[in-house]
C-alpha cells in the first residue's frame, strides 16, 4: 500500500513537471513589462496624433510660413519654420530646452554622436512630458523625407534610448509622414530592434506588432 502511494506521488510529480515544461515552451520568448508596454502604447498614441496634426497643418498652415519655408536657405531656417508649424499643435515650449546632460543612446548601448544621422542639435519640451527634436535632411524629392522628428515619450527620465523610450518618424515635403524603418523587411526591422541593433527602426517595428526587445 505504501509503495503504491509512493509511486503515485512520483508519477503525479512527473506529470506536473511535464505540464509545466509544455506551458513554458508555449509562452512568448519575450514578456513585455507594464513599463515597456506603456512606452509602445504612448508611441502609437503620438503617431496617431501626428497623422492628425499634419492633416490639419496642411489644411490650415499660414501662407507666410509656407512661403518662408520654401525660401529657407539653411537647415536651421527650415527647422525653425517646421517648428513654427507644429508648435501650436504639440504645445512646444521653444524657450525650455532639456538639460545639457541629456544624452541619447542606441539600443546596442552606444551613444548617439553629433555627426550621426539620428543626433538632434536642439531638443524641446512639449505637452505630455515629451521631449521633441526636428532635423532637416533637406530633400525636396517627395519620395525621400525632408525632415526627421524624434519623440522621447517619458521626457528626461531614462533610458533615453532609441527603441525603448525614443521613437521617430519621417516627414515628407508633401506633408505625409511615416515611422522610421517603414519600407524595410520584417527581418531587417527585427535585427535593428535588438541588443545588437540601433533600435531606431523599432519605431515602425512596434507599429506593425513587433515584440519589445531587451
Amino acid at each position: 500500500m505504501y509503495m503504491k502511494k509512493h509511486r503515485w506521488k512520483i508519477e503525479y510529480s512527473i506529470t506536473l513537471f511535464v505540464i509545466f515544461a509544455i506551458v513554458l515552451l508555449m509562452l512568448p520568448s519575450k514578456v513585455v513589462s507594464p513599463k515597456e508596454a506603456s512606452y509602445i502604447s504612448e508611441w502609437n498614441n503620438i503617431y496617431h496624433k501626428m497623422e492628425y496634426v499634419f492633416n490639419a497643418m496642411n489644411a490650415h498652415a499660414d501662407s507666410d510660413i509656407i512661403k518662408g519655408f520654401n525660401k529657407a536657405s539653411s537647415n536651421q531656417e527650415r527647422e525653425r519654420y517646421m517648428m513654427n508649424l507644429v508648435r501650436p499643435y504639440l504645445r512646444i515650449n521653444i524657450q525650455s530646452e532639456p538639460s545639457k546632460n541629456y544624452d541619447m543612446y542606441y539600443m546596442n548601448s552606444l551613444k548617439v554622436l553629433p555627426d550621426e544621422d539620428f543626433y538632434f542639435d536642439k531638443l524641446y519640451k512639449a505637452s505630455g512630458n515629451h521631449i521633441i527634436g526636428i532635423k532637416d535632411v533637406k530633400d525636396d524629392d517627395i519620395y525621400h523625407p525632408a525632415f526627421i522628428m524624434m519623440f522621447d515619450v517619458n521626457g528626461m527620465k531614462g533610458p533615453n534610448t532609441w527603441g525603448k523610450d525614443i521613437f521617430g518618424m519621417n516627414i515628407f515635403i508633401d506633408g505625409k509622414i511615416s515611422p522610421l524603418g517603414a519600407g524595410l523587411s520584417t527581418d531587417e526591422l527585427r535585427i535593428d530592434c535588438s541588443k545588437e541593433g540601433s533600435g531606431v527602426f523599432c519605431s515602425h517595428y512596434y507599429r506593425i506588432g513587433g515584440d519589445f526587445n531587451e
